[in-house]
């Protein structure tokens, strides 16, 4: 089964790129910023991102929209400072594109400004790596 991952950061903190070099590592697979198109057809994508003003950045939609047709399965994974997720908007943007997304999804806390400080902990890339894993 052929997977990519693509992530999306505009923290200077880095915390959803961090999160997605923990996938990379555990899987063995290179993580590119979703402003790197799929080169080929995927079966899975990991799509890594965060709540931004209480949605996804359109960076992050703008990207499905030009890869739809090599991707066959998106598996979300967030981060966000208020805990919220990002499933039910990449789930409204995904449904739109006629691109299948798995009900299993990733979530965890990402330290901004003064929340959350030390977050996504080493337990919690430790945990993205293993969600990441579980699919194979």
């Amino acid at each position: 089964m052929k997977t990519a991952i693509r992530f999306f950061t505009r923290s200077k903190k880095g915390n959803t790129a961090k999160l997605a070099g923990a996938v990379s590592e555990s899987l063995g697979i290179e993580a590119f910023p979703v402003t790197e198109d799929l080169p080929e057809r995927v079966d899975r994508l990991l799509l890594l991102n965060a709540m931004y003003a209480a949605n996804v950045d359109r960076e992050v939609t703008a990207f499905l929209e030009r890869n739809r047709d090599k991707i066959g399965e998106v598996v979300n994974m967030n981060t966000s400072a208020t805990g919220k997720s990002t499933y039910k908007a990449v789930r409204r943007a995904t449904e739109r594109l006629g691109i299948p997304l798995s009900e299993k999804e990733f979530h965890c806390k990402a330290s901004w400004i003064f929340l959350n400080k030390g977050l996504p902990s080493e337990n919690d890339l430790s945990r993205a790596g293993e969600f990441a894993k579980s699919f194979d």
